[in-house]
């Protein structure tokens, strides 16, 4: 089932702004929320499409890469990875984002236990790292297995309930004023907000019983990656403290230049050089492409600077279905230096006016070059 515009789940226009985001986002969310559609499924996953929807709308380098490559910029499923909400985000990991949207509805956002009162969820950090990959790997897509440096529980480290707040994540003060007591709730000073404290530390962890150390992670890559698309890891970011959730692997793609095939958009061009002869004659060369190689027709005649076009040889469009283009771009090798026979030859050729230049007029300007090149 493919996936909505995200504007259109929040019923605006792209030309909205943050403010109107955030107060579309409120409104289907109050609409859609569990607590006012008790066993509603369907409402549920609304709610879900609404918190995704606006994640990566509320976020202005997330908004922008998705206005330009739509949910293939965003990762493909939202900025959450692993099937945005509906595959894997649950209720306590949206209202511990966007539970103070909500405002006084549902007792202060809360959904189950969660939100409001009560301790906070504890999430582990996420981390940030770069991915090169050549042109073959974005185009076909690869799976990566790297090596990389987080912050897990250590080995023997236990927690336990806050003496201060009891495990409820607050503390509570009661005032005496001259309109009778009045009470208020702040985050506990001593878990802040957790809930839970270190018990037992192992050598070498820090306060809250984590240790850096390394492990092996698997990335999937998926086919038509491009430059500065981030790809998220649910899960596989630094522990969490006390028993909590795990961050996230972000992983930045970075394109890795190539020797040969430069890229323009979804187009590939790349030079190939030919000799006098092979011009003059013509010739079978083969070249390379991101599927392999291939080989074409060097018709005899060929002036240097004719360019070559192999359709569908280039990118598949990250917004559309369609793929770029291979542009083949032929120059002739003069040769800088001849033997003494080849240099005989070329003087009784030039002296007998054999071969000289002489343009039919029907030549391609360069700018008549580049104008076929978008026809």
């Amino acid at each position: 089932m493919s996936k909505r515009d995200y504007y259109e789940v929040l019923e605006i226009t792209k030309s909205a702004s943050a403010d109107e985001i955030k107060k579309a986002y409120r409104k289907m969310a109050i609409k859609y929320h569990p607590d006012k559609n008790p066993g509603d499924k369907a409402a549920e996953e609304k709610f879900k499409e609404a918190a995704e929807a606006y994640e990566i709308l509320s976020d202005e380098q997330k908004r922008a890469r998705y206005d330009q490559y739509g949910h293939a910029g965003v990762g493909g499923n939202g900025g959450f990875g692993g099937g945005g909400f509906g595959g894997g985000m649950n209720m306590e990991d949206i209202f511990s984002q966007f539970g103070d949207i909500f405002g006084g509805h549902f007792g202060g956002g809360g959904f189950g236990g969660f939100g409001g009162g009560g301790h906070q969820q504890v999430k582990g950090s996420n981390l940030r790292i770069r991915i090169k990959l050549n042109l073959e790997e974005m185009v076909n897509g690869t799976q990566k297995t790297l090596k990389v440096k987080k912050m897990k529980v250590a080995e023997g480290a236990t927690s336990k309930t806050c003496p201060t707040c009891n495990g409820s994540g607050v503390q509570v003060k009661v005032m005496n004023t001259m309109f009778g007591q009045m009470q208020t709730q702040t985050t506990c000073g001593t878990c802040q907000g957790m809930g839970k404290v270190a018990d037992k530390i192992p050598a070498g962890a820090n306060a809250q019983g984590l240790i850096k150390d390394e492990e092996e992670i698997t990335i999937n890559i998926p086919a038509g990656a491009r430059d500065g698309i981030q790809l998220n890891v649910r899960g596989k970011g630094n522990d969490a403290p006390f028993g909590g959730t795990p961050g996230d692997l972000l992983v930045i793609v970075e394109e890795e230049a190539d020797k040969v095939i430069k890229r323009e958009g979804d187009n590939l061009h790349q030079e190939l050089y030919i000799s006098f002869a092979e011009a003059a004659l013509g010739a079978k060369k083969e070249v390379p492409t991101v599927g392999g190689k291939v080989k074409i027709t060097i018709e005899a005649g060929t002036q240097s600077g004719k360019i070559l076009r192999l359709a569908g040889k280039g990118l598949p469009s990250i917004d559309s279905y369609g793929k770029g283009d291979m542009f083949i771009h032929i120059n002739v090798w003069t040769p800088q230096k001849l033997t003494k026979e080849q240099k005989e030859f070329f003087e009784t050729q030039m002296s007998s006016g054999e071969m000289v230049a002489e343009p039919s007029g029907k030549e391609k300007t360069f700018f008549d070059k580049v104008k076929d090149l978008f026809n």
